[in-house]
């Protein structure tokens, strides 16, 4: 239950940048029986789909959010967002995986990578197919 409280703070937070960056909210939690994606949000282009995958470690200790996106993650990604834009956009529909890793701030963080207390990593098409 802890782990879960600690994501959705997590994706809480990421969602809240995204927004300061001009990102309009769609979707939150897309499931399906192929994997899940944590956020889905529109480009300021309002064009291009943006699905989010949210990674938070308290530590660098296990090689950080970064790392554990592993590569069956990142094929259930693929899967789950091809499914996100069958059912809901066009053939002709911009998308891209991105990935936001954060952790606590610590003393020694750019302040362009903080936010809300926390250390953000935003990997643009960091999943492609």
């Amino acid at each position: 239950m802890q782990k879960k409280i600690i994501g959705d703070k997590a994706e809480a937070i990421a969602l809240s940048w995204l927004e300061t960056q001009g990102y309009r909210f769609i979707q939150r939690n897309y499931v399906r029986r192929v994997g899940e994606i944590d956020l889905i949000v529109k480009h300021p282009d309002e064009i291009t789909i943006v699905f989010i995958e949210v990674r938070y470690r308290s530590s660098e200790r296990y090689g950080g959010a970064l790392s554990s996106v592993t590569r069956t993650k990142r094929q259930r990604l693929v899967r789950t967002a091809n499914a996100w834009l069958q059912r809901y956009a066009t053939s002709a529909t911009p998308a891209r995986i991105d990935v936001i890793a954060m952790r606590p701030e610590h003393i020694g963080t750019m302040p362009s990578q903080l936010w809300m207390g926390h250390q953000l990593d935003w990997i643009q098409n960091a999943v492609e197919e």
